[in-house]
């Protein structure tokens, strides 16, 4: 097994205490020596410790400090992009989808849920391929829509604090790319069957990418914020009934 720097760095630091200290030993023995020589080899030993103390352990509770608020800022983003845009795609798209009510109650997340049913509904979906039925989508609508938040979506695959979440980029791409697609052809209407089934396949793709993205973002939101993940169910793209006014 490949030892990480920092755990040879202080195997390192430890052992060359041990040298110095079994130094002291051989020259000056237990009888302590003189009250300089002593001084010098016990701060000379600690020396190494110290750095160990300072440079491995306080440098990985900066690095998990540092990660924490990186983790932070990146699902601020990803919110801000399902408040403007994930979630409304994922609402069309689960209307024009013919097997939805296979999925749909997995999809319905619950205030209750623990990580076992996050983790599962993710396993479920990494063996599904969601269908679309491109005529039940308004594609001039779709095409308006994601022209409006072409900006948006230009300052999101721009914003660094993303490059660390590869999945999410590549969905954010996916859905630029649609975006591109649609704004390529000028009558979206009466297009052939060959271009409809590449138009799908976008479609698709985006739909297949977005799902367990929002799926994470719901378990996020769980843990971190319950108040925000309370709004984001009572507005579950997957949801018919789903309102965001609560019911008694």
């Amino acid at each position: 097994m490949k030892l990480k720097w920092e755990t040879k760095l202080g195997i390192a630091l430890i052992c060359s205490t041990a040298i110095i200290y079994g130094l002291k030993f051989l020259i000056i023995g237990d009888e302590g020596g003189s009250n300089t020589l002593t001084y010098i080899f016990n701060a000379i030993g600690f020396l190494p410790i110290n750095v160990l103390l300072v440079t491995v352990i306080l440098n990985q509770l900066l690095a998990v400090r540092s990660k924490r608020e990186r983790l932070q800022k990146m699902n601020m983003v990803i919110g801000l992009f399902f408040s403007e845009v994930g979630t409304l795609l994922l609402k069309h798209f689960s209307d024009a989808d013919p097997n939805l009510d296979t999925l749909r109650g997995s999809l319905l997340i619950r205030e209750s849920w623990s990580e076992m049913e996050f983790n599962r509904i993710r396993n479920e979906l990494k063996g599904t391929r969601q269908t679309i039925v491109i005529e039940r989508l308004d594609l001039v609508m779709l095409h308006g829509f994601l022209i409006q938040k072409r900006d948006f979506l230009l300052r999101l695959l721009e914003n660094p604090v993303l490059l660390e979440h590869a999945t999410f980029t590549e969905t954010l791409r996916a859905v630029f790319h649609l975006s591109e697609e649609l704004d390529s052809r000028g009558d979206l209407s009466g297009l052939p069957p060959a271009d409809i089934a590449h138009l799908t396949n976008d479609i698709r793709r985006v739909y297949d990418m977005l799902t367990p993205e929002w799926v994470d973002y719901m378990q996020y939101l769980k843990s971190h914020y319950p108040y925000l993940f309370s709004l984001a169910m009572r507005k579950n793209p997957f949801d018919e009934h789903a309102t965001t006014i609560i019911q008694e």
